[in-house]
């Protein structure tokens, strides 16, 4: 068991095992010794030993993220946007705080500041990007942490679920406005988003080269599951993007010459022209999904196209029509 005394205005804390070399440290408060006591008996039960901790006093939590922001953010395929959250969290407070003081109460503390001005999705994004931090700097850095104090924090609940289809005739009504757009191909864009469901992202990616036109089917070599997939093409939309290729300029690699920043540009505009109000580009993909299950495909086929990975995730991009399953079920 570790000793706890006051010595000279301050506490200092000691730890004897058996064939260990004693370790002590002075702290200002009683907590903060018995803190250091149980994670270093925890660490000297976990590796045999009681390892070197001078060098968790001296780095701090910036200094790892922006190692790992240099060395493990740009083998991602998401590191864009990655290294902009880490450039985030090292601005505040939190980065000053050097790994042998880090507590799962820092993590808490920063969790609710941030929630305070920002959504709980990006918070768990963050908060995600703590973790593997740590986690990395545990297993491939030799930082000798005893645990890592992010997965002792609750994350928040995302409740970003969205019921949002298209009604009555605002479909009509968006490929009607393309028409006054200056986007040659966005009514063609808005068609395979409606009978794909394919991801913003997946979409903008795509090239002519990727389009079998023998078998109608589009072939994704990565998507944002860390798998390739295909996805069949409806008549309509086989047709739309064939009469698109038609008029597109030889030499185009990419079927819809555009970034993910213009095509929200292009909707927001697009949305004012066709008189509709609360529809997001992503409902489309909720639409899309939503019109396999009312076409009769099951769950698996659905996930084949759609690239869902887990029937809960396929779930909240479904809702269902009633009117149309009442015709169903006779």
């Amino acid at each position: 068991m570790a000793t706890i005394r006051k010595l000279r205005g301050r506490w200092q804390a000691q730890v004897r095992r058996r064939g260990m070399k004693p370790r002590c440290k002075s702290f200002d408060g009683k907590v903060e010794a018995e803190k250091w006591a149980r994670e270093l008996e925890a660490q000297v039960d976990r590796f045999g030993a009681a390892p070197d901790t001078r060098i968790l006093e001296s780095t701090t939590l910036s200094e790892l993220l922006e190692r790992y922001k240099t060395e493990v953010s740009p083998t991602k395929r998401g590191s864009v946007q990655e290294i902009q959250r880490i450039d985030v969290l090292k601005r505040h407070d939190i980065a000053y705080r050097t790994m042998v003081g880090l507590s799962p109460q820092d993590i808490s503390s920063f969790r609710d500041e941030r929630l305070r001005t920002v959504a709980p999705s990006t918070t768990v994004r963050e908060l995600a990007i703590l973790s593997h931090v740590i986690e990395v700097a545990i297993r491939d850095w030799g930082m000798p942490l005893s645990r890592n104090v992010v997965k002792l924090v609750r994350r928040p609940v995302i409740k970003n679920e969205r019921k949002r289809r298209l009604q009555g005739d605002e479909e009509q009504r968006l490929l009607d406005a393309c028409a006054g757009g200056k986007i040659p191909f966005f009514k063609t864009l808005i068609i395979v988003a409606i009978e794909t469901g394919m991801r913003r992202g997946e979409i903008l990616g795509l090239q002519w080269c990727d389009i079998s036109h023998n078998r109608r089917v589009i072939t994704l070599k990565m998507t944002k599951s860390g798998s390739g997939r295909e996805v069949p093409l409806s008549q309509r939309a086989f047709d739309a993007l064939t009469e698109w290729k038609a008029r597109a300029a030889v030499d185009q690699l990419y079927v819809f010459p555009m970034n993910a920043g213009s095509l929200e540009q292009v909707w927001r505009r697009l949305l004012i022209r066709a008189s509709i109000t609360g529809l997001r580009f992503h409902d489309l993909r909720h639409e899309g999904v939503s019109r396999l299950f009312e076409r009769g495909l099951n769950v698996i086929e659905v996930s084949s196209i759609s690239g869902h990975k887990e029937l809960r995730m396929l779930k909240r991009y479904t809702h269902l029509s009633a009117d149309d399953l009442v015709d169903r079920l006779g």
